[in-house]
C-alpha cells in the first residue's frame, strides 16, 4: 500500500469519527425526565463525560470525547448547577454547561411573616448553605450591620432567585438591602406632619398595618386610624401587637389576661408604638405608613368578611363591634 494511500484512508478515518461524532451528540441522553446535573469545581471534561456515564445518561465517552477534540470550545465547561430536560441532547447539554447558566433556585418571603419565621423557610430550603441556624437574632443583627438588636421586620418580602449553595445570610443581606431602600424612598416621599421621628417608627407602623389587614386597599385608611390615634395621645390597641408580644404562648386566641398583661408589645397598656416592628410589611404598607389616607376615623373593626368597619367615635365602633361579633358567634 502506497503512502499516498494511506494517508487518504486516515483522512477518511478522521473525516468518519468526526461526522459520526457529530451524529452522536445530536442524539437524546437517556433521561426520563428533568433533573439536576453538578458540577463541581475544577471538574475535567473527561470526568464530567464519565459523570454522564455514570448517571446512566450516556452509554460511552467515545464519541462524546471525539467530537469536543474537533471542536474544543465545547469543552469549556463551567462548574455550577443546571436543570436538564427530559431527552435533552447531547449538543444542547453541552451548551448548557459551556455557557454557565446554572438553574436558579427561588424562595419568596410572604407579607406578613415573623423574621423567626423567614430563618425556618430558608432552613428548609435544600439548595441553600445554612450558616444561620446556630446564631440568635442580636448576633444576625450584627452580621448584616443592623442598629437594632431585634432585626425584625428588616427584610423585604419578595421573590429572590439564587443559585445551588447560596447561603442563607446572602439573601436576607439582600432583603434586608432591598427593605433599606424601599423605607428610604417612602420616607423622602412621606406626608406631612407625621408622627414619626425615624424611618423606622414608619417601619414599625407599617408592620402593624401589614399584619392587620390583607386587604392592600384598606392600608392608607388603616394607617389613618393609627395616625390619628398617635396624634391624639391615644393607645393604639392593635392586637397584632399583643400576639407579637406573647410569642410562643399565643396559641390562636387573645385573652382579658393578655389584653391586660404589660409587655412592651402591649398596645393596650403602652403608649405609642412598640420597640420594634411585629412582621414584615409589604410595599403597600410601607408607603400606607407614610402616606396615610386622610380622615378622621379613630376605631375599626372586622366585619367577618375579609373587610373593616371604620368609626369616627367610641359609640358607633360599639355598635360595629356589638353587631359584627354578634354575627361572627
Amino acid at each position: 500500500m502506497t503512502l499516498a494511500v494511506c494517508v487518504l484512508f486516515s483522512i477518511l478515518a478522521v473525516v468518519g469519527v468526526m461526522i459520526m461524532s457529530e451524529m452522536k451528540v445530536q442524539q437524546p441522553l437517556a433521561i426520563k425526565q428533568a433533573e439536576f446535573l453538578t458540577i463541581k469545581p475544577g471538574t475535567s471534561f473527561n470526568a464530567f463525560s464519565k459523570q454522564l456515564v455514570d448517571k446512566g445518561w450516556l452509554q460511552e465517552r467515545f464519541w462524546l470525547r471525539s467530537y469536543v477534540k474537533f471542536n474544543p470550545q465545547d469543552s469549556k465547561i463551567k462548574s455550577g448547577t443546571y436543570q436538564v430536560q427530559a431527552n435533552i441532547s447531547t449538543i444542547a447539554l453541552l451548551d448548557l454547561v459551556v455557557s454557565g447558566k446554572e438553574h436558579q433556585f427561588s424562595i419568596t418571603l410572604i407579607e406578613g411573616s415573623t423574621f423567626k419565621q423567614v430563618l425556618a423557610q430558608l432552613a428548609q430550603h435544600q439548595h441553600i448553605t445554612h450558616q444561620l441556624a446556630n446564631l440568635t437574632l442580636v448576633a444576625i443583627a450584627k452580621k448584616l450591620s443592623i442598629a437594632q438588636d431585634n432585626p425584625e421586620g428588616w427584610l423585604f418580602p419578595d421573590t429572590y432567585a439564587f443559585t445551588q449553595d447560596t447561603t442563607d445570610l446572602s439573601i436576607i443581606k439582600r432583603a434586608y438591602e432591598k427593605m433599606q431602600s424601599a423605607l428610604a424612598v417612602q420616607w423622602h416621599n412621606r406626608a406631612e406632619n407625621l408622627p414619626y421621628k425615624t424611618p423606622y417608627q414608619a417601619l414599625i407602623m407599617a408592620s402593624i398595618i401589614e399584619k392587620e389587614s390583607g386587604r392592600h386597599t384598606e392600608h392608607p385608611r388603616i394607617s389613618s386610624v393609627f395616625v390619628n390615634r398617635l396624634n391624639k395621645k391615644m393607645r393604639l390597641q392593635t392586637d397584632p401587637t399583643v400576639i407579637y408580644g406573647l410569642g410562643e404562648r399565643y396559641q390562636g386566641d387573645i385573652t382579658y389576661a393578655h389584653l391586660r398583661e404589660k409587655t412592651a408589645y402591649n398596645t393596650y397598656k403602652i403608649k405609642g408604638l412598640p420597640p420594634t416592628p411585629i412582621a414584615l410589611p409589604g410595599a403597600q404598607a410601607l408607603q400606607a405608613a407614610l402616606n396615610p389616607e386622610l380622615s378622621d376615623y379613630l376605631y375599626f373593626v372586622s366585619n367577618g368578611a375579609g373587610e373593616h368597619i371604620f368609626s369616627k367615635n367610641l359609640a358607633d365602633h360599639n355598635r360595629a363591634v356589638t353587631k359584627y361579633q354578634r354575627k361572627k358567634n
